[in-house]
């Protein structure tokens, strides 16, 4: 099999961006000090949640957007650029555990979580969980300021920045009422606005990108993020727990609204019906009852159209990305990451 430009990719950026975001959380921990060990926790909370594990595959992509625009540009914009994402990246998972109530994230607690312990209160560990994802919030737009690029750049940078994160509270917020038709819409707007989208697009005006490329590289981020999503689904009902860091059915117990529950429960007949309708939004639901849930999907045939989704969606993103002529360098990277993002284990 041939080599995975992204992959490679990945795998440098992470060893980068996890020095550049250990460096920049060290030094706000101990700035914060000046408050009180109340809020060092609160910070220190932030800190572990982004420096236990993570992917930086969103970093990752921020370079591919950079290189995309200029093949000579060197890396240290982008790297420190890539820093403010995962700190976006935190404020998001922080909040969006809170509203699941998943108590579970990257192999450890939710940071709601750990603050209820550390405080002996879930009432109080909640709402220090809400404050936490604000300050992972605030860390990320200060540590993007400190991006050195001309003025003009990080104007355009910042609007993209901010962009993504309307996109991403509109979609959540849909999510959350759960009452929209177009799962697949709520998708683009809560995932690929921020993991494939907006990665693409301030990495590429980092580094001077035309209006052009915008263009094509949001052509390719539309159906790609909604694949990427799709994968996430279909990983949380299917998946090792082990190596997904989540919580086993933890999207049937919080009854989030996917594409892969919709297509079941229109599938579903009869006891498979009721089987999976007694777990979906049920937090006490039992682990035997959300396995003859899983299998219930399965019988359905909704894994496999969800699969046939994700394979339509991908391959729509590559015919974006060779429509637009992007670079030979910008179009392996971006291909590979069509394959890492959507035929991944975790």
């Amino acid at each position: 099999m041939a080599k995975n430009a992204f992959s490679a990719l990945v795998s440098s950026v992470r060893r980068d961006v996890d020095a550049r975001l250990e460096s920049f959380l060290d030094g706000k921990v101990q700035a914060l000090s000046a408050h009180g060990p109340e809020v060092v926790d609160l910070a220190a909370a932030v800190r572990d949640l982004c420096l236990r594990g993570g992917k930086r595959t969103r970093a990752a992509l921020l370079v591919a957007g950079y290189r995309a625009a200029s093949s000579t540009a060197p890396f240290e914009p982008a790297l420190d650029a890539g820093v403010a994402l995962e700190l976006l990246h935190a404020y998001l998972l922080i909040h969006d555990d809170w509203m699941d109530e998943d108590t579970v994230r990257r192999g450890g607690p939710a940071v709601h979580a750990a603050l209820s312990k550390k405080l002996r209160s879930k009432r109080l560990g909640e709402r220090s969980g809400i404050l936490a994802g604000d300050l992972a919030q605030a860390f990320a737009t200060e540590a993007l300021t400190r991006v050195q690029v001309s003025p003009s750049r990080l104007a355009k940078v910042l609007e993209s920045f901010a962009q993504m994160q309307v996109d991403a509270v509109a979609g959540q917020h849909l999510d959350v009422l759960g009452r929209t038709r177009d799962v697949e819409k709520v998708y683009e707007l809560k995932t690929s606005s921020y993991t494939v989208r907006g990665p693409l697009r301030v990495g590429a005006q980092l580094a001077g990108g035309s209006q052009k490329l915008l263009t094509t590289l949001d052509g390719f981020a539309a159906p790609v993020g909604v694949a990427f999503q799709l994968r996430d689904d279909l990983l949380s009902a299917f998946g090792d727990p082990a190596q997904t860091g989540k919580p086993f059915g933890s999207d049937l117990r919080s009854g989030k609204h996917t594409v892969l529950l919709t297509i079941a429960l229109k599938r579903a007949r009869g006891r498979d019906h009721r089987r999976l309708r007694a777990v979906v939004g049920n937090p006490k639901a039992t682990h035997a009852q959300l396995e003859q849930a899983i299998e219930v999907i399965e019988r359905s045939g909704a894994r496999e159209a969800v699969e046939q989704r994700i394979d339509e969606l991908s391959q729509a993103a590559i015919a974006a990305l060779r429509e637009g002529r992007v670079s030979a360098e910008g179009l392996a990277m971006l291909e590979g990451a069509t394959r890492a993002l959507t035929s991944r284990l975790s």
